[in-house]
């Protein structure tokens, strides 16, 4: 049989006579060969998506270090196709409507962010803490899905579609937990995060290791000052997490005993969500 490694090759595996598996050959992944056009107009989206006002097509072209006819040119394919919204006026660009559609149909086809709303709205009144579900299938990036704020004057700046590096925060630490990469690989990408506190790899790792141990994660200030985050992963068959749910509070605003209660109903949510 065919399994995949750490390294993201596939080993190819055939059985013994008694019955145990041996290695045979590694077959590297298909290769993915870069597609420019595809490339650059993911980009520009991505782009637009993160700007706080629309922009003109020179401003696109030199932030994406494009040349700007061919960025015109993408503009105007994207705009033809409604994902891009093109000012006459102002000739500035920003995502367009259809972007809204593209997500909807996204969201309509994981049943996980409904199926755990109810579950994120029980945490949220009960605690008073911001409730989040994360998908973190993707080995790189982590992608909000559902919420629920509290009632209390504090917001985290999140909202459903908000991407995180994968490896970030109480979640980041049960990604690496729950995940086939080595210490070596985890350190190169550890390097590369910001914190709010400073927080070494080896004091990291060792709260990897204890998430692991503990099946939850807590980080206390370190991503953001002054809140506390907890998560728990969701689990089908014990198999590696497609979820995590998290709740954000202020720091102090729960007694250890609170953290405590409140991690068993995370789970308890969790389990219910993997048992429908």
């Amino acid at each position: 049989m065919t399994l995949p490694n750490h390294t993201g090759q596939y080993i190819t595996q055939s059985p013994h006579k008694n019955g145990q598996d041996r290695e045979v050959t590694p077959c590297v992944a298909p290769r993915i060969r870069p597609v420019p056009a595809v490339s650059r107009s993911i980009a520009i989206l991505r782009l637009l998506g993160k700007a706080r006002a629309p922009l003109g097509v020179n401003a696109i072209a030199q932030a994406l270090a494009l040349v700007p006819s061919t960025c015109l040119h993408i503009l105007r394919a994207l705009v033809e196709e409604k994902l891009v919204a093109f000012d006459r006026q102002t000739k500035h660009y920003r995502l367009g409507i259809g972007m809204l559609a593209l997500a909807r149909s996204a969201l309509d086809a994981n049943a996980f962010p409904a199926l755990i709303q109810a579950g994120l709205d029980q945490l949220s009144t009960a605690y008073n803490v911001t409730a989040i579900a994360v998908d973190v299938t993707d080995p790189d990036q982590m992608v909000v899905v559902a919420l629920s704020r509290s009632t209390i004057p504090f917001r985290l700046h999140v909202d459903v579609g908000s991407v995180f590096p994968s490896l970030l925060s109480a979640t980041g630490r049960l990604v690496a937990a729950f995940g086939q990469q080595s210490r070596t690989e985890l350190k190169v990408r550890f390097e590369k995060l910001r914190w709010a506190e400073s927080l070494s790899f080896e004091t990291w790792y060792l709260e990897v290791q204890q998430a692991k141990q503990n099946e939850y994660s807590i980080d206390r200030g370190t991503y953001i000052a002054g809140v506390t985050i907890l998560a728990v992963p969701v689990r089908h068959l014990n198999n590696v997490p497609t979820h995590t749910l998290v709740c954000a509070s202020l720091t102090n605003q729960l007694t250890e005993a609170d953290l405590t209660d409140l991690i068993k109903q995370m789970r308890l949510q969790a389990d219910l969500a993997t048992s429908v």
